[in-house]
């Protein structure tokens, strides 16, 4: 069933489609009709334009929305910077250390004392590019314990936040309307969409992944002779529906019915006050917005012959340098799958690539590379930089040398991903050193072993 079975239940409907222009309304009559801005919109609603793209973009690749809101965004007073300590900040202006090792991270921690919430629970461990100049992406991993304030919510001037839960669900409220989002699903919050987030479950409890986007959008990959369908189908991301909430009054500054709104631009934390809610918005149209997907859903495609394709076949998002057919940042899955190659090496094969590649594994195991004490498992990672070589390990190499080759399914209650980037990327010191989980024996246990197969035949 191409379908994943969650153990959160799903709370809220959706609007359907990838990537098309979509309309919601919370209030009947809330949009105004065949017109943006009428002198004087319905229900005494403001009209508020969010803008993804300039506005001379070509228009496919145009993002915009118009919101029909109680009040308008601009109504607080000034930003100032965040006075206190704040980790996931300072991991932003660490320095990077751009070396060639393969690096394996163990499992990062939770927040078992409920130290954070989601915003502050985001730690950068690698990147390269400058949101100021709206190039490059940032790789993070998160751990709260805590719901974020009732009364707060942020947004990211520095580009769009795509989401991979790995352990709790989140419910996530942002101005366009509410998506609950549990591991084996994804969503992608963009630039400058204000959200605040809850942890689902008694627990309070969760741990993931996510990427940060300077450059451009997520999109999805071109199927070229695929066809028309296969992959990330576009009817199978879902889009919030408007929901607001009517919360205004009293000044800021007489300290009743205070909204603290907090911004992270050019990887600098910043916030107001101000006396209403964010999440007002009662209507809205456009094709900018917030979206999650079900993993389970993707439509897996590999050989029926022989050979293990690029890696590439696997792509659930992409977003586009300048360059075609070179990503910024490509979001790839390894779902569960059938392997039915002929005299094939089925697991991924021994590479070096001019791309960055940063795994995670959200469950289950991987099948090119061992789980267990000091192996790739759920909540922990690996990057393989610019032109590092890397591949499975030796117990993986010499089964699958050795393996029958039956029609076999691999991956059965698992799901490993992939950031992968033409940028080479930095490592931050909190990524290589103060998180403490890097496996020192990383290639020690992976490769050091690799057994020598190679024969001279004998000449005749």
């Amino acid at each position: 069933m191409p379908v994943t079975t969650f153990s959160i239940p799903e709370k809220y409907e959706y609007l359907i489609g990838f990537d098309s222009y979509h309309q919601s309304e919370a209030y009947p009559g809330a949009l105004p009709l065949a017109q943006n801005s009428p002198q004087k919109p319905p229900l005494g609603l403001y009209a508020e334009k969010l803008s993804g793209t300039a506005f001379t973009a070509p228009r496919h690749e145009n993002k915009q929305t118009w919101l029909y809101r109680i009040l308008p965004s601009c109504a607080h007073p000034p930003f100032e910077p965040v006075a206190s300590r704040n980790e996931a900040v300072e991991t932003q202006h660490e320095k990077k250390h751009y070396i060639p090792n393969q690096l394996r991270w163990d499992p990062f921690d939770h927040d078992e004392h409920a130290e954070h919430d989601f915003v502050d629970g985001l730690k950068l461990v690698a990147g390269a590019g400058d949101p100021t100049l709206k190039q490059g992406m940032g790789i993070y991993v998160y751990a709260c314990g805590r719901d974020m304030s009732q009364r707060e919510a942020y947004y990211s001037a520095d580009g769009d936040l795509l989401v991979v839960p790995q352990e709790g669900g989140l419910d996530v409220r942002t101005e366009f309307g509410k998506m609950v989002v549990r591991p084996m699903e994804i969503c992608v919050i963009p630039r400058g969409v204000k959200y605040r987030v809850d942890i689902i479950g008694e627990e309070k409890k969760a741990r993931g992944y996510a990427l940060e986007l300077y450059q451009g959008h997520f999109q999805l990959p071109e199927l070229g002779p695929i066809g028309s369908n296969g992959l990330a189908n576009a009817r199978d991301f879902q889009v919030p529906k408007a929901d607001f909430e009517e919360d205004y009054g009293a000044t800021a500054q007489s300290g009743e019915n205070e909204w603290r709104i907090k911004v992270k631009f050019n990887n600098g934390l910043y916030e107001t006050v101000q006396r209403h809610s964010p999440f007002d918005v009662v209507a809205w149209h456009g094709n900018y917005y917030p979206f999650k997907y079900d993993l389970g859903r993707f439509n897996t495609i590999g050989t029926i012959s022989y050979d293990h394709p690029d890696p590439s076949i696997f792509t659930v998002l992409t977003a586009p340098s300048e360059k075609v057919g070179t990503a910024v940042a490509d979001f790839v899955i390894f779902p569960p799958r059938w392997l039915v190659g002929e005299d094939t090496f089925r697991p991924p094969w021994y590479h070096r690539n001019t791309m960055s590649e940063f795994m995670g594994l959200i469950q289950g195991g991987y099948d090119a590379k061992k789980g267990g004490k000091g192996g790739f498992v759920p909540g922990g990672a690996s990057l393989h930089n610019v032109m590092s070589g890397h591949g499975p390990d030796r117990d993986s190499y010499e089964g699958a040398r050795e393996a029958e080759l039956k029609p076999q399914k691999v991956g059965e209650g698992s799901c490993a991903f992939m950031f992968e980037s033409c940028l080479m990327v930095g490592v931050t010191e909190w990524g290589l050193k103060r998180c403490r989980k890097v496996q020192e024996g990383y290639n020690k246990h992976s490769w050091e072993g690799v057994e020598v197969h190679w024969k001279r035949r004998n000449k005749h």
